[in-house]
């Protein structure tokens, strides 16, 4: 272990990451998915990628893969495989869970989106408080969810909120490693419960997440 630590004494340091450069997801349909980020969302067609073969792993899937470019110069992007078929949902993860969350400017630009999307029939969760920014939520053709968000909090409450951010994941953590214990032992079979509620108005099992 010693000499694995000392290797990586070595390594150079991590690169700048200067934001996201894409997302990837299946389509089921590329003009249907285009309809819907181009037309309604107003996410401009930005590339498009066609080929055979998959050039990281080599293997035969014929595809085309297409990019919507966002306000930054980052994209959201889809292959469609040629086969008509959206990707299946996750049988142990909640539809809620896995999602993709865009920055809009106000909360106004939340209120004039969601008019916008439920006219042209889809359905919108929302407007949601998360306290340091409001959303909105809905599906796209492929069930991709996703998510409409206007920052309120500042840069200088963001980074108060950084500077307790590893403290709490600790707490969490330790929680994590005495319930694996208590699990295995037997003593316990319910999912581990957060240690704090920074949430408290939502209380029903029903609650938007």
């Amino acid at each position: 272990m010693a000499a694995v630590l000392k290797d990586l004494a070595h390594l150079p340091a991590p690169a700048p990451i200067h934001q996201l450069h894409h997302v990837a997801y299946r389509a089921k349909d590329a003009e249907e998915t285009r309809h819907f980020y181009e037309d309604i969302l107003g996410l401009p067609l930005y590339h498009i990628i066609q080929s055979d073969v998959v050039p990281s792993t080599g293997e035969y899937c014929p595809y085309t893969h297409f990019f919507f470019r966002l306000q930054d110069g980052s994209f959201i992007a889809f292959f469609d495989l040629g086969n008509d078929e959206a990707a299946l949902p996750s049988p142990n993860n909640p539809a809620w869970v896995n999602h993709i969350s865009f920055r809009v400017d106000s909360v106004q630009t939340l209120k004039d989106m969601k008019t916008r999307l439920e006219a042209h029939g889809v359905e919108v969760l929302g407007i949601t408080d998360h306290h340091i920014f409001h959303s909105i939520y809905f599906f796209d053709p492929n069930g991709v969810r996703l998510e409409l968000s206007a920052q309120l909090a500042d840069e200088f409450q963001m980074l108060q909120e950084s500077k307790t951010a590893h403290a709490r994941l600790a707490e969490w953590t330790a929680r994590k490693e005495q319930w694996r214990r208590e699990r295995a032992a037997g003593k316990t079979t319910s999912a581990l419960k957060p240690q704090q509620n920074d949430r408290p108005e939502f209380t029903r099992k029903s609650a938007p997440q």
